[in-house]
């Protein structure tokens, strides 16, 4: 008994030791432009030797690439072995996987398209957010907002405030993230109009309105701007407080009480004084940051409307002026108001909001005086300080780039240099990282990886100076599933990938669905994780093996600090995703769409036909069609599934395709279906259940000497033709 005893113990822990190791390669998960850096990163959780990885093709398991790895510290991750496997040399359209000993990644794709939609993905979540009438609900909430407060003449007065964005899972609304979410989504459409769909009308509803939907946005936000700053030197600066976080409920059902009158919530006067109606209070010094952001995105969005609301883009011209002039009455940071705890958004910093007002309203106005303004203040604040400290307190320094710095580089060199101060900060602190990652995990992570990928992307813009091209690919990459956990951190995209599916929401809480397009808070320092009150991990974690390291991550509805979307850093990655669909255009500029969003690589204004012929089980007529294009001397393109190609009754009709030149391709191997004609944006396949399906067919068309190098074409089931794999 003894014996057996002790067998069963060294059993279980030798199966113990088996499950406890992990050994991963990460990768972007949504894939690779053809000309960038590209590079996966290897994990273990024990000791790991290794000298070469390997690139093969995702459909024929050919070897098409080798090279050395680079061997990294990965002890801060709680990782014995961490290596980056740099693979940018490969550049063919197509799927591919990695592998390094016996460990293999996920399939992925290089591709110029892989950015497409992006950028419009992100807005689900945005319209998911609107306050008002809500589109995603198909209802409305919030209708009674509100009851100032904190004002000398008007407290206790109704004022009407309704509409804007929820800031996160709570349904405080705060014009600090307003603003800043406004103006992303406004400079997104300045720098990269030409990508952008018009899928939706300005109510957030299906259908085009002949304004491209981040405009309509944009648009959602301005007005809530305009609503809450009614009259010169009358600025709100948020509805709602604390006492708004009572629990998961859906905002059209929201009846939390602040003790006024009905429904109604309260609207907070800035003061430019400390603030707080119970017994906390913020530490505020002054009107200029959130005055500053008014003239900001009032300037650029009369920029931006005028071609589409002429008149509402005076409106706000003027309110611009007003608004910056207002900033300069009372210098000094205005942070959010708390009541039944000391947490809100400790914004300090002030000078980057009044550059970029100033340097946006130069822009609009050409008057030479915002210029010498925007190039004082901007001369304050050389590096927007998280980058250069390592560390911040909540919001302590917002926005998080300065995009004041990024206007006024294209004219004066001396602050693309501020730029690449910022940057070379971030890169020192992350250049021995696996994922050259030298942001600090302080709540909002991801934010602050949006941030510095904007900083980097636009200072290479500007500059044409490559230096920081790998850390911006490895930051970018974080997002997508290039971190520690494997997982993409914007819910829902990529479709059929890894991401966040249990954000913390009450969407997904009541209605279980998740946040599609929002961008979660991302990973925090353990030591913070530690500390917060009140988050209840509520499911076993499947990232628990890489969750010992320096910060921690999860997947979980109670986890508040690391995986709640928010509304103004899902706005921060507008600009960036757009320039990458942007970029990817320039390396494949021969496309167009169709309604469907399907991509066309033929010349859709030339006058030919291209035959397409498929089959599955029959192929009546096959011997007419052959005899007929011989006749004509035409050729046609023959797609068919795994099981025709397999059938014996029709080797004769295939060998006859492929003798008279015809092309063959691939049709799906068991005639999948794969999504409704109905409810196009829902597959009824998943991504392993595909691509096997897929290799299968490949499979069986090698039997014919026909292989992937030579058709590269696939005919899709419900769309018809998908471009070279």
């Amino acid at each position: 008994m003894i014996k057996q005893a002790v067998l069963l113990f060294v059993f279980v822990l030798a199966a113990a030791s088996v499950f406890a190791q992990q050994k991963v390669i990460r990768i972007n998960q949504l894939g690779y432009l053809p000309q960038s850096v590209k590079v996966a990163v290897f994990l273990s959780t024990e000791a790991e030797n290794a000298g070469q990885f390997q690139v093969f093709d995702a459909l024929t398991d050919k070897l098409v690439y080798e090279a050395k790895v680079k061997q990294v510290d990965g002890s801060d991750w709680g990782m014995k072995a961490a290596f980056r496997l740099d693979f940018s040399a490969v550049e063919n359209r197509g799927g591919y996987y990695l592998k390094l000993g016996e460990t293999r990644s996920p399939a992925f794709q290089i591709a110029s398209d892989v950015y497409d939609g992006t950028a419009d993905f992100l807005l689900n979540y945005m319209r998911q957010q609107r306050c008002g009438y809500n589109p995603y609900l198909q209802d409305s909430c919030h209708l009674h907002d509100g009851i100032i407060v904190d004002h000398p003449t008007k407290t206790g007065q109704k004022i009407d405030v309704t509409g804007g964005w929820h800031d996160a899972s709570d349904y405080l609304q705060y014009l600090t993230t307003s603003a800043n979410a406004t103006y992303q989504l406004l400079y997104a459409y300045e720098q990269n109009p030409a990508v952008f769909n018009d899928e939706y009308r300005e109510n957030g509803e299906s259908g085009a309105n002949g304004i491209p939907d981040i405009l309509d946005e944009a648009k959602w936000g301005l007005d809530w701007l305009v609503k809450m700053n009614p009259s010169a030197g009358e600025m709100y600066n948020q509805i709602a407080d604390d006492r708004d976080h009572r629990g998961y409920r859906l905002p059209n059902k929201d009846t939390v009480s602040y003790g006024l009158e009905g429904e109604y919530r309260p609207v907070y006067f800035i003061t430019g004084k400390q603030q707080g109606v119970a017994e906390h209070k913020n530490r505020t010094t002054g009107v200029s940051s959130s005055a500053a952001k008014y003239a900001s995105s009032f300037a650029l969005g009369s920029l931006m409307m005028k071609e589409f609301y002429p008149e509402f883009a005076e409106q706000i011209a003027a309110k611009a002026a007003e608004a910056y002039t207002f900033a300069l009455s009372d210098i000094g940071a205005c942070q959010t108001a708390c009541n039944v705890s000391p947490y809100f958004y400790e914004e300090a910093n002030y000078v980057d909001d009044l550059e970029l007002a100033a340097t946006t309203l130069y822009q609009l106005t050409g008057e030479a005086y915002y210029l010498t303004e925007a190039k004082k203040w901007g001369s304050v604040e050389n590096v927007t300080p998280w980058m250069s400290t390592g560390f911040a307190r909540h919001y302590q320094f917002y926005p998080f780039v300065n995009l004041g710095h990024v206007k006024l580089a294209e004219k004066d060199e001396t602050f693309a240099t501020y730029l690449k101060q910022g940057l070379t900060h971030l890169y020192d602190r992350g250049k021995d990282d696996p994922f050259l990652n030298g942001i600090p995990f302080i709540w909002c992570s991801n934010n602050l990886v949006a941030a510095a990928i904007t900083q980097a992307r636009t200072y290479e813009e500007i500059t044409g100076d490559r230096s920081f091209a790998e850390m911006e690919a490895a930051l970018r990459d974080w997002l997508f599933g290039c971190n520690p956990w494997g997982t993409s951190m914007i819910c829902g995209l990529p479709a059929g990938g890894d991401n966040p599916e249990e954000p913390h929401s009450s969407i997904t809480k009541i209605l279980g669905e998740t946040t599609y397009g929002g961008l979660v808070d991302g990973p925090v320092y353990n030591s913070i994780f530690s500390g917060l009150i009140g988050i209840e991990i509520q499911q076993p974690d499947p990232f628990e093996a890489f969750n010992k390291g320096k910060a921690v991550y999860h997947d979980d509805l109670g986890d508040y600090s690391s995986n709640e979307p928010t509304m103004d850093g899902t706005a921060s990655l507008s600009y960036y995703l757009s320039s990458m669909e942007k970029m990817g255009r320039k390396q494949q500029q021969n496309y167009k769409k169709d309604e469907q969003g399907a991509i066309r690589y033929f010349n859709t204004n030339e006058k030919n036909i291209y035959l397409v012929f498929s089959a599955h089980d029959k192929a009546e007529g096959a011997a007419h069609i052959l005899k007929t294009l011989d006749k004509k001397n035409s050729k046609a393109s023959f797609f068919f599934t795994g099981d025709f190609l397999r059938d014996n009754q029709f080797q004769s009709t295939i060998k006859k395709i492929i003798k008279s030149g015809h092309y063959l391709g691939a049709h799906s191997d068991k005639h999948l279906l794969y999504c409704d004609w109905i409810k196009r944006d829902s597959l009824l396949v998943d991504r392993t259940t595909f691509e096997q399906d897929l290799k299968e067919n490949y499979k069986a068309l090698q039997q014919f000497g026909i292989n992937r190098e030579n058709a590269g074409w696939f005919y899709h089931l419900m769309s018809g033709i998908i471009p070279p794999l």
